[in-house]
């Protein structure tokens, strides 16, 4: 397997943690954001690059693409953290913040797995991950828009799954069913590991990645030991 790793919709929280982590292991490292101002201080940390990307326009994840195969080399493990999220009252919500929300959460991810598909049939194999949510398998009042395009997500995540696998590509999905601890997001002193620790998910990732083939997760849930279910 190519030793590139493209992280797509990097930040500062579990895309960083993952991008740590694969940088330890060996990995060379190409991240995708937006805007790539605010990755500087990691890919200097790690040795990455960032590219500009707004992955729900498809010339620029086509673009993408060709940069990270030219300037880093064959991404042979991508994963897919963006998504958008707006809510309300369902009667009230903006139907262009709702087209945004799925065009970034779900049609962006199916542009990204396309092109990543597309190189790695001809390279032999690889891996392609989605970032899920607890939204993902549970519609929450007030949500409808994140719900529809996470829900799209996994749908995509399954089918390309059984599609793809057969061809030496592995495709997860991982459900985050829970908050993810940050600077800004910690959890009270009484209720320790309440909060999905970045660190910990990220060691999921890769222990997904180096599955033998003959027992391949298409999908797992992470969630804090007092989440409920």
């Amino acid at each position: 397997m190519s030793t590139t790793v493209l992280i797509v919709g990097a930040g500062s929280g579990l895309s960083a943690s993952l991008a740590r982590l694969f940088a330890k292991e060996g990995f060379t490292i190409a991240l995708a954001a937006r805007q790539i101002d605010k990755l500087n201080e990691l890919c200097s940390e790690i040795g990455a690059r960032s590219f500009a990307c707004d992955v729900s326009k498809s010339d620029d994840v086509k673009q993408l693409f060709i940069d990270v195969e030219s300037l880093v080399g064959f991404p042979g493990v991508v994963i897919y953290n963006p998504s958008f999220r707006v809510s309300g009252p369902f009667v009230d919500l903006n139907p262009d913040d709702v087209a945004k929300t799925l065009d970034i959460t779900a049609y962006g991810g199916f542009l990204v797995a396309q092109e990543a598909a597309k190189r790695m049939l001809t390279q032999g194999g690889g891996a392609i991950f989605f970032t899920g949510a607890s939204a993902s398998v549970k519609g929450y009042p007030r949500s409808a828009p994140f719900a529809m395009g996470k829900f799209a997500l996994r749908g995509l995540a399954q089918s390309i799954a059984r599609e793809l696998a057969p061809k030496n590509i592995h495709v997860a999905h991982f459900v985050i069913d829970g908050a993810i601890r940050s600077a800004e997001r910690q959890e009270p002193a009484d209720n320790p590991d309440s909060m999905l620790d970045p660190d910990a998910i990220a060691q999921t990732y890769l222990n997904i990645l180096h599955q033998p083939r003959s027992a391949w997760t298409w999908e797992v849930e992470l969630r804090p030991w007092v989440e409920r279910f």
